[in-house]
């Protein structure tokens, strides 16, 4: 079991990385380049405030599964 959850962190620290870049790249962006004024404050949302805080939390936990932190002892 814990083996499983140490290989589980490589999955949480890629979906860290799928995440940031998702909500980068598809999401704030497009409204970036968008000419509407009322797009600006959601992409400044994505990325200043969602994307550090989804990305760094899924990391962080993938990073505590590698290292052990979980495991039963």
């Amino acid at each position: 079991m814990n083996q499983l959850k140490r290989i589980l962190g490589f999955v949480w620290i890629a979906l860290g990385i799928y995440a940031g870049y998702y909500l980068l790249v598809n999401q704030a962006i497009p409204k970036f380049m968008s000419d509407k004024s009322e797009d600006l404050v959601p992409a400044i949302i994505y990325t200043f405030i969602l994307m550090p805080v989804i990305t760094g939390g899924l990391m962080v936990f993938g990073y505590y599964s590698l290292s052990g932190e979980y495991d039963i002892k």
